[in-house]
């Protein structure tokens, strides 16, 4: 009879635990969820080009710095959208890459080698109006 009562105490025993550390992993993981969701920031600005060989350019700038989620110039606006993780990268960042590949962004001027590389198409005017 002891037997039973202590195998019993012990499966029972075994039962919560498990349960309790299952729930402990749900619990870690929709925090990890909500930090990531929350780390996301969506920004928009100014970014001077004229065609879709400048949107490819701007956008491929603009992915290649870590963290960017995503990244959408409109041609006509002459504005990307931007979706990245703060914890890897920051705005002045995307500045510096999407100039560094010779357009003109509303924080910083395209680099002038890069902007002579450019295709004749997509040699903009630098005074042209961005984020319309």
């Amino acid at each position: 009879m002891k037997k039973v009562i202590l195998s019993m105490v012990v499966i029972i025993a075994i039962v919560f635990t498990s349960c309790k550390n299952e729930a402990k992993k749900e619990s870690n993981s929709a925090t990890t969820t909500m930090s990531k969701e929350m780390a996301m920031k969506d920004i928009s600005f100014g970014v001077r080009g004229n065609c879709g060989m400048c949107k490819r350019t701007i956008e491929k700038a603009a992915n290649s710095v870590e963290g960017i989620a995503n990244a959408n110039w409109d041609k006509d606006k002459k504005l990307i959208k931007v979706s990245f993780d703060e914890g890897k990268t920051d705005v002045m960042s995307i500045h510096k890459a999407i100039a560094a590949s010779g357009y003109d962004t509303e924080k910083v001027n395209g680099d002038l080698d890069a902007y002579e590389g450019l295709p004749g198409c997509c040699k903009y005017d630098h005074s042209m109006e961005m984020n319309q």
